[in-house]
């Protein structure tokens, strides 16, 4: 590990020395190409830098009180030391988890698609709340949520909900949403208090930019296009402006409503299909791979990753054993659990890597 951080020290240093050549500088191109690796490394160097300088000070420190006599030197070496040594280890933890293998998706934009599940219409409900939480978290760390799509159920809630989350590494802090997630309530409709157990399914993809090549056969899709619909199934303009998307080979369906016309759904429902084709590459490449997260499955109750239990006001990722208050979830304050599923990950990769 030590001889790797020093080859990628001298690695970034030489770098930066080539960042400043008038053939580099003249050349937006390699510029910015050198600028992004130079980037990819800056907090391991930064980070070893920091190790290396508490290093050389316990360095001389010990060889102060090999050879010193005058008591206030010896002191002040031995805090010198005392420090170096409470400091380093921590530096080297942070260094096993930033020489870690980088998800290439993880500063992507994300697409999530929640439906309402097992339960009936109070899945839909949930599945309504749901999309609440991520707006608020969303608005809470500043990032742009975008609604493409959705159906509302007859009874209220929302049997599909498709959105847009734009922002500073969305897709590597939600991604461990993928999943079922369980609810355990009393609905409103119940008039005995019993408790019911609903499910919604949570789909995060990361969003398919222009580094991403998914080919798209212009025979290989179906569109079709119908009047775009509010509640209750009431009509909200009087044209065919939205617009339906059938990959025929995957069979994958996405569609389009909200956007202000047909040209602008089109180019949304093209962006969902690119979306869930990159999505499926993904997933056939995690079966293969002992990744702990999955996608969302059918719906069935069993199938959960989470569980929102209203009566105990207490929410558990079911993956790693981890409850947290449902008030604060409910408030969009799903940081405690992203950063507990985040530091499990980072675990499991550092013994299978064995740094």
């Amino acid at each position: 590990m030590y001889n790797s951080l020093l080859t990628i020290k001298n690695k970034y240093e030489e770098l930066e020395n080539k960042l400043n050549s008038p053939q580099i500088l003249n050349d937006i191109k390699k510029y910015t190409s050198l600028l992004k690796e130079i980037n990819s490394s800056k907090e391991i160097v930064f980070v070893f830098k920091k190790y290396l300088d508490y290093e050389n000070t316990k360095k001389d420190a010990t060889n102060i009180l090999r050879n010193e006599v005058d008591i206030e030197l010896i002191k002040m070496a031995q805090n010198e030391i005392d420090k170096a040594n409470n400091q380093m280890p921590n530096l080297i933890e942070k260094l096993k988890i930033l020489l870690l293998p980088k998800d290439p998706n993880d500063e992507k934009n994300v697409i999530i698609e929640i439906r309402g599940a097992a339960g009936g219409d109070e899945a839909n409900i949930f599945a309504g709340n749901l999309f609440e939480i991520y707006k608020k978290w969303a608005f809470n760390n500043s990032m742009k949520l975008t609604l493409l799509d959705s159906s509302v159920g007859y009874s209220g809630g929302f049997t599909l909900l498709v959105f847009k989350v734009e922002g500073e590494k969305a897709y590597s802090k939600l991604k461990y949403e993928s999943g079922v997630h369980r609810v355990q309530r009393v609905p409103t409709t119940e008039t005995q208090g019993r408790i019911h157990t609903s499910t919604a399914t949570v789909t995060v993809m990361p969003e398919a930019d222009e580094t991403v090549e998914i080919e798209i056969n212009k025979s290989d899709i179906k569109k079709d296009t119908f009047r775009a619909s509010g509640a209750g199934g009431q009509h909200i303009n009087t044209t065919d402006s939205a617009v339906r998307i059938t990959h025929i080979p995957t069979g994958i369906v996405v569609q389009s409503q909200d956007g202000r016309s047909q040209i602008s759904n089109n180019e949304i429902a093209m962006q969902q299909l690119k979306t869930k084709l990159y999505e499926l590459e993904i997933r056939k490449k995690q079966e293969k791979s002992s990744d702990f997260r999955k996608l969302a499955g059918s719906g069935a109750r069993s199938e959960k990753i989470r569980t929102y239990n209203y009566p105990q006001d207490r929410v558990t990722d079911h993956r790693i054993s981890f409850s947290t208050s449902l008030k604060n979830i409910l408030d969009g304050k799903i940081e405690p659990i992203i950063n507990a599923l985040l530091a499990f990950e980072q675990e499991e990769k550092i013994k299978e890597a064995r740094i």
